[in-house]
């Protein structure tokens, strides 16, 4: 059994997030929807492909920031660009360097796993221009990275 589990609390949007985050993710469901007597949902177990969260409608006292983000690891251009639009739909914020929040004011790193690859190769001059083409993206382009990667 999973013995950490990730706690968002949402002012009162907890039901609305955890169903909108389920349809970006494959192995993923909301799992139960504890309500309060109002019938509002109180608090939301879910998982993102398989990695259970918990959700609460606790109120406006507290607001998300950078300080935590959900890391999205993506295999191809096509996995980053479905997330980059669907995160930054209706309100979502783009930032820099792969990173966003998403309407709910979530901070998401979308990340394809070629940065890492081309960023750890073992020459460091390809590796720095690597990062230097990084922070100048708001979303990571894959084959801007490569290009970098193999200028002479």
């Amino acid at each position: 059994m999973q013995k950490i589990t990730p706690f968002l609390w949402f002012d009162n949007q907890a039901e609305e997030a955890a169903n909108f985050y389920v349809s970006l993710f494959k192995n993923s469901q909301v799992e139960s929807v504890s309500r309060g007597p109002d019938g509002n949902a109180f608090i939301v177990t879910f998982q993102l492909d398989e990695q259970p969260f918990m959700a609460l409608n606790g109120g406006p006292q507290f607001k998300f920031n950078e300080a935590i983000s959900m890391f999205a690891n993506c295999e191809t251009q096509q996995e980053v660009d479905e997330l980059w639009e669907k995160l930054t739909a209706d309100g979502g914020e783009e930032s820099r360097c792969g990173w966003l929040k998403d309407k709910y004011g979530l901070s998401w790193q979308i990340i394809p796993t070629a940065l890492g690859k081309l960023m750890g190769a073992p020459d460091p001059i390809k590796a720095n221009r690597v990062r230097q083409a990084m922070l100048q993206m708001r979303k990571i382009e894959i084959q801007a990275l490569e290009d970098a990667y193999a200028e002479r």
